[in-house]
């Protein structure tokens, strides 16, 4: 089994080819600076720039293919001698061609693939459930980062390769249709949905169709394949399903859940229950939200026959993950900055703010919110909202607002509160700068858009 012209010719039979030829490819790029030798990078067209432009840097680097768009093969005309460096193909779509190729490739294994979808907790869900795998001693495929698009899904798994016990994809839409299309390229043999919340609501509508776009993971579902489903949420618990579903989730009436759980100022504690099995776990930080990430990954762990041993010990280990609830020391002094900064919703908001007001700390706690990007023609009501979850949180003694959608909240906002309103990360970190003592920890959560992880690279160490 190998990734080779022959195999490329195969899935995209109207390539044409160029230059060097018998050659096997060990990873796919879509930018020119990670490429290696044995990298092939695709040339892609952005809303920005255009991969084309930076092919010889690519073959510089040591790239062993380029796939190119063919009505940009001037593009080679910049690159001395390129035909004795790199193989060449020239197809009608460089990123068309890489969904193909990227669906045949899978096509080829029949070990499970696991696609992870959700409004909240992908990421999270996908790194402790590789944990898990990993401390079991078996080797697994996993998206990198936050690769959730149709290119980052593509990629992924062109990373399969025949050692591997399975694959974790994670697939991510922010507009209807989308998850059809990525259901169709990876086929997973397991879906998992973690939490459905209001998130992209422009592009996904209300909640009940956000719920419905998330579902279409199953929709290329055998009779044997298995979906995991949040089973505390009404929108995924009460629909008819056509294959196996397990439920996981607080409530009784799941296969996997938490039970007698305690929450202090720096961790939780409580009793899995995996399906006829009960295990006392710990988890390092007060947040919720990650327990039922870690319900997720052990319901799943258990279809890819991990021992109980190994997922017990993945949750307790529970690695941070970049930008989601992730505890960074400050730069100066004692305290701390959770970065919270990769993404924003209100059920997201909520549970971040709970989990802040539960942290037992020495100095002062700092609020740093931002924007809620892409909620619709509801963005005012939902920003109003989070003062409402604000009055619940008397531990935070100040806030600044980041944006513009957020100024809303002052209608709701609890009496006596200290806040102020910026319209970016550069203001907020003035506002900060001459104030702060050292010892303080700091919240900082928005929608990505808003930048606000440059205020964190400006506060940590």
């Amino acid at each position: 089994m190998r990734l080779d012209q022959k195999f490329f010719s195969f899935a995209v039979p109207e390539v044409e080819w160029a230059g060097k030829h018998e050659l096997v490819v060990e990873r796919f790029v879509i930018d020119s600076r990670l490429v290696q030798p044995g990298t092939a990078f695709v040339a892609l067209k952005g809303a920005s720039t255009d991969g084309h432009l930076f092919v010889a840097d690519a073959i510089e680097r040591g790239a062993t293919m380029l796939i190119i768009d063919a009505d940009r093969r001037d593009c080679l005309n910049r690159v001395p001698a390129w035909s004795t460096k790199v193989s060449v193909a020239m197809v009608p779509s460089a990123s068309k061609a890489l969904f193909k190729l990227a669906s045949a490739w899978r096509a080829q294994f029949s070990y499970p693939v696991v696609g992870i979808t959700g409004s909240i907790g992908k990421t999270s869900t996908k790194e402790m459930l590789a944990e898990m795998i990993r401390l079991s001693g078996k080797s697994c495929v996993v998206s990198e980062r936050n690769y959730n698009t149709d290119l980052g899904v593509a990629l992924t798994l062109l990373q399969m390769r025949p050692e591997h016990h399975c694959a974790l994809v994670e697939m991510g839409i922010s507009l209807r249709g989308e998850m059809a299309r990525l259901a169709d390229m990876a086929r997973p043999s397991m879906g998992v949905i973690t939490t459905i919340a209001h998130q992209h609501m422009d592009g996904l509508g209300a909640l009940t169709d956000i719920a419905a776009e998330k579902r279409d993971i199953f929709k290329y579902f055998k009779p044997d394949n298995i979906g995991i489903i949040n089973g505390d949420q009404a929108v995924l618990a009460s629909v008819s399903y056509s294959h196996p579903v397990v439920k996981f989730g607080f409530k009784t009436t799941n296969l996997v859940q938490a039970r007698r759980i305690s929450i202090d100022g720096m961790r939780i504690t409580g009793v899995l229950k995996l399906y006829n099995e009960r295990h006392a776990i710990t988890l390092p930080m007060p947040h919720r939200g990650r327990l039922l990430n870690a319900l997720a990954a052990a319901a799943t762990a258990c279809f890819l026959d991990i021992p109980h041993t190994y997922i017990v010990a993945g949750i307790q280990s529970a690695a941070a993950v970049q930008g989601r609830f992730q505890t960074v020391a400050l730069s100066s002094g004692k305290g701390f900055v959770i970065n919270d900064a990769y993404n924003a919703n209100p059920e997201s908001m909520r549970e971040a703010l709970f989990a802040f007001d539960r942290l037992e700390v020495h100095g002062a706690k700092i609020a740093v919110l931002g924007d809620m990007l892409a909620l619709g023609a509801n963005s005012s009501f939902w920003h109003r909202q989070l003062g409402r979850s604000l009055r619940k949180t008397p531990s935070i003694q100040r806030i600044i607002f980041v944006g513009e959608q957020v100024k809303a909240v002052e209608k709701t906002l609890p009496r006596g509160l200290r806040y102020q309103i910026v319209s970016s990360w550069q203001e907020a970190h003035k506002v900060l700068e001459g104030t702060l003592s050292g010892d303080e920890a700091i919240l900082v959560k928005a929608s990505n858009g808003i930048g606000l992880q440059h205020l964190v690279d400006r506060l940590a160490l």
